[in-house]
């Protein structure tokens, strides 16, 4: 079962990054923890008869038995990215990062997405901005070969400022090829694929950062805008179903809110990061303008490493030979927790 919330939009104040600026700006983290623990003791009911609920809560997509297959379906949104696209006047490639944050989470446990529905909340309609979300829309079903079945549009004046964009995706598996991360061990290799920058997490710190630093119009070093740079769509890693043709895969990892944290979710083992892919230049610049530190930013954005592999080490090499620009970054260790570098990152 799918649950999961955004508790990772961290705020800065006079470039130190503390909780309580993060309370302050309206997020407490320890709350949202509390609050969806509390929604989900309520959820106590379980189907009875065929097509179950399969597993457990936690992992990044809720699976129902399905015969010898398996649907999983998975849900999520595109955030505060929003915002940036409003203040650029461009929603063109914000349902490309819809449908990414949803297939994404199916790919990590070899799940094929094959259907989507949309949920569009906003206070007043404009046609021409509903015309770039469909465009946006429409490529990520063909990044992600999906169909779009259905979708449903919600004017909520008085309860809704703006446009908030989600989506619902269906996949389907053969049980035996679902990847849940329970054959991971001490010694398997963690080779991580690069993103294409920030994606849709921690976009709330980001927005803080450029607000208090030259604003959208800002230009980093490669000489882009900072928003068109913020904008840049999440990547469909739809490549993963082919190396799971192709390689005996024993866990994967979708870089979302809570940066490594989400390491977590696949075992009760530990990782060490001792060699991160290089990340692009956005987080250099958020880092710095910010005064952000290393495990702030690690814990809140993916750094550059938008998917993970984790493999036994004699088969790291065949992931390498199938993904371009992947590296091997890390491996498990018996001691759980999460580390970079050796230190913890918590």
């Amino acid at each position: 079962m799918q649950y999961g919330c955004c508790m990772t939009s961290l705020c800065c104040q006079r470039n130190v990054m503390t909780e309580d600026a993060y309370r302050d700006a309206g997020v407490d983290i320890d709350l949202e923890a509390v609050a969806v623990k509390s929604l989900i003791s309520n959820l106590r009911y379980r189907r009875s008869g065929q097509n179950r609920m399969l597993g457990s809560v936690g992992h990044y997509a809720g699976l129902i038995d399905f015969g010898d297959k398996v649907l999983a379906l998975t849900v999520d949104g595109v955030g505060t990215k929003m915002l940036v696209a409003d203040h650029m006047h461009d929603w063109s490639t914000v349902g490309i990062d819809c449908i990414a944050m949803n297939v994404n989470d199916l790919y990590v446990m070899n799940l094929e997405p094959i259907a989507f529905v949309d949920y569009i909340a906003t206070d007043q309609l404009d046609t021409g901005k509903m015309a770039q979300i469909g465009i946006g829309l429409n490529e990520g079903a063909r990044l992600a070969n999906i169909d779009i079945v259905g979708g449903e549009t919600a004017t909520l004046r008085g309860l809704v400022n703006g446009l908030d964009l989600a989506g619902t995706c269906l996949g389907i598996q053969d049980k035996e090829k679902v990847v849940n991360g329970e054959t991971i061990r001490p010694g398997d290799l963690v080779v991580g694929v690069p993103s294409s920058g920030i994606h849709s997490n921690g976009l709330t710190l980001a927005r803080k950062v450029a607000e208090e630093h030259g604003g959208y119009e800002a230009r980093l070093g490669n000489g882009r805008a900072l928003g068109a740079e913020l904008l840049t769509p999440t990547r469909i890693y739809h490549e993963c179903l082919d190396v799971n043709r192709k390689v005996a895969v024993h866990g994967m990892c979708h870089i979302t809110g809570g940066g490594l944290l989400n390491f977590t979710r696949l075992s009760r083992y530990g990782f060490n990061f001792s060699n991160p892919l290089p990340r692009q230049e956005i987080f250099r610049w958020i880092q710095e303008s910010g005064g952000i530190p290393d495990e702030v930013m690690y814990r809140t954005f993916n750094m550059g490493m938008g998917y993970a592999y984790i493999v036994a080490p004699d088969r790291a090499g065949d992931v390498l030979r199938e993904v371009p620009g992947a590296k091997v970054v890390g491996d498990v260790t018996e001691q759980p927790g999460i580390r970079l570098h050796g230190t913890p990152v918590t």
